[in-house]
């Protein structure tokens, strides 16, 4: 065959395919096509679930920042804590999932995650809840720890009343009273709930007893034991990992960690008259064939969570006293290294966290033992926990492990495949729209809601949804 009738032959092949590729308005059209799809998709996925980010001013949040250098409560620099948006520097130079988290900062690590999340909306009419970007925890340390402030303590938070209720869009706060608005407060409720007409002050501001605010919601590390205005989330461990296989690789290296302690304490205090941790203290040292003890005091755990996470490993069960507070970061560390917690009191966790470890099911993967008990009545800790059989440790390091997802924040940009579980974060945000649903009522109702306790089926409801 000659070569003009091979060109004449590759010259209608092209001319075929030519006519086989889409033109650029077909491709526009497809692209517009699938655009509308995509946005459709996305109004069925996040129906019932879109959240506004108001726009507060920068004295609100970044500015607050500025003063980590000399926080009042800190002797040290704060300002390398805030590297990767609050989640601290990484534990070391190869380290890809562990950093040196403080929960001070749990505030600008929620707001760099919210920011990424799939239903936001510019229009705060079309909002099912409207998020606050204010640093709460960070702008109540110089009422909490600078003496010159303890007086006026009461006036933490009025600068935000007066800008969101009075001054910026006000029919965004008056459409729903406030009662569609959240907010994280870095921080227990005890030190936001002092009451105003306390002579002398108490410990705390009164920014949860502002009347404007008793209708929001308060996403808190500790609640208080009739928490209708806020409710506790995790505290921030040191291990945010971005991808599913940096999740899976610590799961199963908690699950296959060997465990030849007993039990362990990481923790401080136990001085004074008799107490729980002085209980705890006392025996481990006493018996050291069955005890650890990870001495906390002074913070000397706080950004270093190698000091007591390799001790969490080789421990079947970690004993979480209640200390100045009932909660402690350290029952969700512990969670994550397949520790099985011991908790002493209820409120320590049972009765704090229901969006994320649920109550039904706290006998499957944590041991209660009444303080009294051990403090007044002689109870052995170790006697009790030794007693439980290896096969039931097992069944509860399942669980425990199941659980540590939910308790975890990963870090921000995380892959798609761990995007598809949901952490505390998520879960956090599904509790709250739960809630908000409630407390919204009947439209136009301008009454706030302050006592609205789900009911059981509803509890239940969500739960099923978050699994």
């Amino acid at each position: 065959m000659s070569s003009s009738s091979w060109i004449t032959i590759f010259s209608l092949l092209a001319h075929f395919l030519l006519l086989l590729l889409p033109s650029p308005a077909l491709c526009r059209l497809i692209s517009k096509t699938a655009a509308a799809e995509n946005k459709k998709q996305q109004a069925a996925d996040c129906d019932g679930r879109w959240i506004h980010v108001r726009d507060l001013p920068a004295r609100f949040n970044t500015e607050l920042l500025r003063g980590c250098k000399s926080f009042p409560i800190f002797d040290d620099d704060f300002c390398p804590y805030l590297a990767n948006h609050g989640l601290g520097p990484r534990t070391h130079n190869r380290s890809r999932s562990w950093y040196r988290t403080d929960p001070l900062y749990l505030e600008p690590l929620f707001h760099r995650r919210i920011l990424e999340y799939p239903c936001l909306i510019g229009d705060p009419s079309a909002a099912d809840a409207i998020f606050l970007p204010y640093y709460a925890a960070l702008d109540a340390l110089p009422y909490l720890y600078s003496p010159e402030f303890y007086n006026n303590s009461a006036q933490h938070g009025l600068h935000l009343q007066r800008f969101i209720v009075d001054e910026d869009n006000p029919q965004i706060w008056a459409r729903r009273s406030g009662r569609d608005h959240f907010l994280v407060m870095a921080r227990p409720a005890w030190d936001f709930s002092q009451d105003p007409a306390a002579d002398p002050p108490s410990w705390g501001t009164s920014f949860l007893d502002i009347p404007s605010f008793l209708s929001l919601t308060a996403l808190v590390l500790e609640s208080r034991p009739d928490p209708w205005q806020e409710h506790a989330i995790p505290y921030p461990t040191s291990f945010h990992p971005a991808t599913l296989d940096r999740l899976d690789s610590w799961l199963d290296r908690a699950s296959l960690s060997r465990r030849p302690t007993l039990m362990l304490f990481a923790g401080g205090g136990g001085g004074g008259g008799p107490n729980i941790r002085g209980s705890i203290r006392a025996e481990c040292e006493n018996r050291t064939d069955l005890c650890e003890i990870v001495d906390c005091s002074e913070g000397a755990c706080a950004h270093d969570p190698i000091r007591y996470m390799q001790p969490m490993l080789r421990s079947r069960f970690c004993l979480q006293p209640p200390g100045d507070t009932p909660t402690r970061r350290s029952t969700f560390d512990g969670i994550l290294a397949g520790c099985i917690p011991v908790f002493f009191e209820d409120i320590s966790a049972r009765a704090q966290y229901g969006w994320h470890l649920p109550p039904e099911e706290f006998g499957q993967f944590s041991v209660f033992i009444p303080k009294e008990d051990v403090v007044f009545h002689g109870v052995r800790v170790g006697q009790l926990l030794a007693a439980i059989s290896g096969e039931e440790v097992q069944q509860m390091r399942n669980r425990v492990l199941e659980l540590a997802p939910r308790v975890m924040y990963r870090r921000h940009g995380s892959s798609a495949g761990l995007r598809a579980r949901k952490d505390a974060f998520d879960l956090a945000i599904d509790g709250v729209l739960h809630r908000i649903k409630q407390r919204v009522g009947s439209p136009g109702d301008p009454e706030p809601l302050l006592f609205d306790k789900d009911d059981d089926e509803s509890e239940d409801r969500l739960m099923d949804g978050l699994d």
